[in-house]
């Protein structure tokens, strides 16, 4: 009876490990793209004819594995636009380090490099096309994370890598600051004219009708009165 239910209780725990392996494999492959993100800095290396690209990025506070989707996504939607021979993806909290120099250590919650062909790859290199690692705590006040350091192997990264069907990359932020920009000049110069044009028209009615009371004037005269100019140097007038 004492070795049945020892081995009832090792079937089942072995049971329920290989269920939560699916379950964590099916919710990582199907649980969307990540979050939104925007960019915090790029940089583009060039090498013996190659070109490595290692943009950072930060989102709002979550977990590891959405951190890991987010990075992901990011790293091919930069691959489809400038078709690197390297892509790495660093994944920042939103009250996290700005600074190339402290963005070390456990202020990266998430990094993702993709080889989308290790044969091209600079020798020494790993030859995977994927790798991607992750904290699974979420980050702190100060945007550094704890928990564990997590390495995900190459069939998981795989699965959630093909779920995505169009990638899009992070919103640039001075991108949109200057489109906002230029949006509020274009209404200021609208309101500016809309606002003009009846002050164009007050002045204008006065000297059509101030131009009658000169004798001998006809309406040729009337129609080619110069307007009045400024005062030149020394006070005259033209």
């Amino acid at each position: 009876m004492i070795i049945g239910g020892v081995a009832l209780l090792a079937g089942v725990s072995g049971g329920a490990a290989v269920f939560v392996g699916k379950d964590r494999l099916m919710s990582a492959a199907g649980g969307g793209y990540g979050l939104e993100c925007s960019d915090v800095n790029l940089v583009t290396i060039r090498k013996q004819d190659h070109v490595w690209v290692r943009k950072y990025i930060k989102t709002e506070p979550t977990d590891g594995m959405t951190r890991v989707k987010t990075a992901l996504r990011v790293a091919q939607a930069v691959y489809a636009a400038q078709k690197p021979d390297l892509v790495q993806v660093v994944v920042l909290d939103e009250n996290g380090p700005t600074l190339r120099s402290d963005i070390r250590g456990r202020a990266i919650g998430a990094d993702v490099v993709y080889i989308p062909h290790p044969d091209k790859a600079v020798p020494g290199l790993d030859d995977k096309t994927y790798t991607a690692r992750y904290y699974d705590g979420k980050a702190s006040e100060n945007g550094l994370f704890f928990g564990e350091r997590i390495e995900l192997p190459l069939d998981e990264i795989a699965m959630i890598s093909n779920a995505f069907k169009d990638p899009e990359d992070c919103v640039d932020p001075v991108a949109v600051g200057s489109t906002k920009n230029g949006e509020k000049g274009k209404e200021t110069k609208a309101a500016g004219a809309h606002g003009a044009a009846p002050a164009a028209e007050g002045e204008a009615a006065p000297a059509k009708e101030a131009a009658p009371a000169k004798e001998g004037a006809g309406a040729d005269v009337v129609a080619e009165a110069p307007a009045e100019e400024p005062p030149a140097e020394g006070g005259k007038t033209h």
